[in-house]
């Protein structure tokens, strides 16, 4: 919607005068600089309940967004990036991670947030706008497929087997330690402990394929033991629409030896955990069955 457009402007306006005094604009001072910059932009708006709960909701998550986005772009430090840019960063990455997707469904909110790049900030904001919006949506595609599995309308009507299939492998990687039985996991920038995956490439069998994506992100040479489960799901890209995703899950054995995290995108950590220390960690639901079938393996070798 237009008026929306308009709203989101007036935020980043307001941000990004929040942002060039460091911060330092009291609460009540932020919220008089909204309105002021509602009253010249958008006179008679019925939107400023929006624009209010927006731009509050950024600043009360500003130091978790700056520190997602200083993960989605590892080569620029938040204070290296252009105040226009930032904050519009800030606006998107919110609408993305804690808006209802029904009302602002994520291609709205990185759509909405290249606009505005083109809009105020210089020749290639866009661009890095839609790269690092892009990598966070990447890492949200399986975190969020239950809500689009949800959603009702016409989309509830496509048949799944007749959306594109891409295909994806994941590894419980475990190594032993003299009595000891580790699980090798990674750690993503939305502060979940999760396992290895990616995408196959054209013509890789099964156990290929999850070797080479184990080294290539977590630089560890396993071996694939056995299928630990499968499991298929809708998701949509901004570009690529929607697409049906199939995950096979195996579990690989690894020597014990240090493991490094190679490829980042949407993760900041790797490392090795006990079994006995993993029931602490924070995981997403849908893993869970998959790791305690592993772990449950394990007990019994």
């Amino acid at each position: 919607m237009a008026n929306r457009h308009l709203s989101r402007s007036i935020v980043m306006q307001t941000l990004y005068e929040w942002d060039f005094r460091e911060g330092k604009l009291t609460d009540l001072q932020t919220e008089e600089a909204l309105a002021r910059n509602a009253e010249e932009f958008a006179a008679g708006s019925h939107d400023v309940a929006f624009m209010r709960k927006l731009m509050l909701g950024i600043l009360e998550r500003q130091p978790k967004l700056d520190d997602i986005i200083e993960k989605a772009a590892p080569d620029w430090p938040i204070d290296k990036i252009a105040l226009i840019d930032r904050n519009i960063l800030r606006i998107g990455l919110y609408e993305l991670l804690y808006e209802d997707r029904t009302q602002v469904p994520a291609k709205v909110a990185i759509n909405e947030a290249i606009e505005l790049a083109k809009s105020y900030g210089g020749e290639t904001s866009g661009k890095f706008v839609n790269g690092v919006l892009g990598a966070v949506y990447k890492e949200l595609g399986e975190p969020g497929k239950d809500e689009t599995s949800k959603k009702k309308g016409k989309h509830a009507l496509v048949d799944p087997k007749t959306l594109p299939l891409e295909k994806l492998g994941g590894a419980v990687v475990f190594a032993r330690n003299g009595d000891d039985v580790y699980l090798g996991l990674v750690h993503d920038i939305f502060g979940h402990w999760t396992l290895s995956k990616g995408h196959y490439e054209d013509g890789e069998d099964d156990k290929t394929a999850i070797k080479r994506i184990v080294l290539e992100e977590i630089n560890l040479p396993v071996v694939p033991t056995e299928i630990l489960g499968e499991n298929e799901y809708v998701a949509s890209h901004p570009e690529k629409g929607r697409t049906r995703k199939h995950v096979s899950y195996f579990l690989a054995e690894s020597p014990y030896q240090d493991i490094k995290l190679m490829k980042t995108g949407g993760l900041d950590d790797a490392k090795w955990f006990k079994l006995a220390d993993i029931v602490d960690l924070k995981m997403y639901d849908d893993m869970l069955p998959v790791i305690t079938k592993a772990v449950n393996i394990l007990l019994k070798k």
